[in-house]
């Protein structure tokens, strides 16, 4: 298929992902990514001589997508796991474990959920009224607080389920999709009248020992989208970076993409191409074609964030932290009514064994500060960001020396907002897309943020890509 011509809008890992299954089918391939570095979420560098990464550090081990592209590299052996994943919520003041039993932070374990004192008395002796309630209606999709809360009241929304779901969408809790962004819980809840049993039902149905939950390389995962980069050269593709394409139209055979400034724009003709960048670009290449595809893309929200990454001396810490971190609650960090700033906390050095081992005498941390509707924060300068880090890092672990180090990493518009309708806006986006021959999207703004299920809707698009140039070529699958 050497004559077929693929371009891929996007140098993220969805877009390497799905060029390098193309390139490696024998198609042709292009990939166009306009800023001037490859791998978009994904980023490492050093601080204080330890590779941390500035944007996802580590991707699910229980789904396999993203450990198989790492083995189909080469490099399974290489793959490292924490030496910790208990981690924490800081609640009413102090720091909490997180209780054992929950999923996603909805919760299974009444005595494990009392035994974490994470919810005051009032809102833990409203969670077992969840085991007598008459079935909470629910239709089509409903928000996560809307749900959970009507089974399990506020605090467990506020405390434990909208914390670990920041975590991932830096999202509000009362507009994110049930259905979306907690699928298993969501379906569980379907056949049960109690949140809790739908649950249990879910921990009872694990494996008893599913191996680390996540995985990342040793010189951080965003050397992820290089090893791609060069898998895809070694196929015989190509990758181009400071290449934005402006505009992608629709011809007799194929597509045509124009790419460059305005001045002095190039045409780039292809048989099929895969647009892998986020919502925003997205929507503005497929108005002219798929317009109904580009409306719906263009109700995809987006949150900012900064991680603020901070290099100790071991000595600063009057007690080396326990776990890997942990989470503040929104209604413990609201900066309108006092609070903290920082949404999450990371101990790279204790995650990552390695990272320690390689610099023994430096603590890695890395503070979250932002989510949805609070681009207010992000406005502050660097310094400031560091500032509000480090106070963090005074009040709970008592560390009142100045780092060897800092680095202040912002993702502004970094990560799509699941909200409620979510899959049903995909489906339509989907649909519209299905219409248009050698055409497919692929990326965060679909299934899932994490690696593994951007890898998935990589594969996807490729392999709808090669259906088509397949068919045209008469060529079986």
């Amino acid at each position: 298929m050497t004559t077929s011509h693929a371009v891929v809008v996007g140098g993220g890992i969805a877009g390497l992902a799905a060029a390098r299954l193309l390139a490696r089918e024998g198609v042709r391939v292009t990939v166009l990514e306009g800023s001037p570095r490859i791998g978009g979420k994904l980023r490492v560098s050093e601080i204080a001589g330890v590779p941390v990464d500035e944007g996802a550090e580590s991707m699910l081990a229980r789904r396999p997508e993203g450990l198989d592209l790492v083995r189909d590299l080469g490099r399974s052996g290489d793959l490292v796991n924490p030496g910790t994943t208990s981690s924490g919520i800081l609640s009413r003041g102090e720091l909490r474990p997180i209780p054992s039993g929950q999923v996603m932070g909805v919760p299974s374990d009444l005595k494990a959920l009392a035994a974490s004192h994470v919810l005051s008395p009032a809102g833990l002796a409203r969670v077992p009224l969840d085991l007598v309630l008459p079935e909470t209606p629910r239709g089509g999709d409903v928000s996560v607080a809307d749900y959970v809360g009507a089974r399990l009241g506020g605090e467990v929304v506020d405390r434990l389920v909208e914390p670990l779901l920041g975590g991932v969408y830096a999202g509000r809790a009362e507009r994110l999709s049930f259905e979306s962004t907690l699928p298993a819980v969501a379906a569980a809840a379907r056949s049960h009248r109690s949140l809790i049993h739908a649950v249990q039902g879910i921990r009872n149905a694990a494996p008893k020992d599913p191996g680390p939950v996540f995985a990342t390389l040793p010189d951080g995962l965003g050397t992820l989208p290089h090893l791609l980069a060069a898998d895809i050269a070694e196929a015989g593709g190509t990758v181009r970076t400071g290449a934005t394409v402006r505009e992608l139209r629709r011809r007799e055979n194929g597509w045509r993409l124009t790419v460059g400034p305005a001045r002095g724009p190039e045409h780039l003709d292809a048989d099929a191409v895969v647009v892998a960048v986020p919502a925003a670009p997205a929507s503005r290449l497929l108005e002219p074609d798929v317009p109904a595809a580009a409306r719906e893309l263009g109700g995809i929200e987006y949150a900012s964030m900064a991680i603020i990454t901070l290099a100790y001396r071991a000595t600063a810490f009057p007690r080396l932290p326990e776990g890997s971190g942990y989470l503040v609650p929104n209604v413990e960090c609201d900066t309108a009514r006092g609070g903290r700033g920082v949404k999450a906390v990371t101990f790279s050095s204790l995650k990552w064994p390695h990272l320690r081992d390689r610099e023994p005498g430096v603590i890695a941390v890395r503070c979250s500060i932002g989510r949805y509707g609070e681009e207010h924060l992000l406005q502050r300068t660097d310094e400031e960001l560091t500032a509000t880090a480090m106070a963090e890092l005074a009040a709970t672990c008592g560390v009142t020396e100045l780092p060897a180090e800092s680095r202040v990493t912002r993702w502004g518009g970094g990560l799509p907002q699941y909200n409620v309708g979510h899959a049903d806006r995909v489906a339509k986006v989907r649909a519209a897309v299905a219409g248009a021959p050698g055409l497919a999207v692929a990326g965060a703004a679909y299934d899932g943020l994490g690696i593994p299920a951007c890898i998935a809707s990589a594969r996807a698009a490729a392999l709808r890509v090669l259906d088509h140039l397949r068919s045209r070529e008469g060529v079986g699958p």
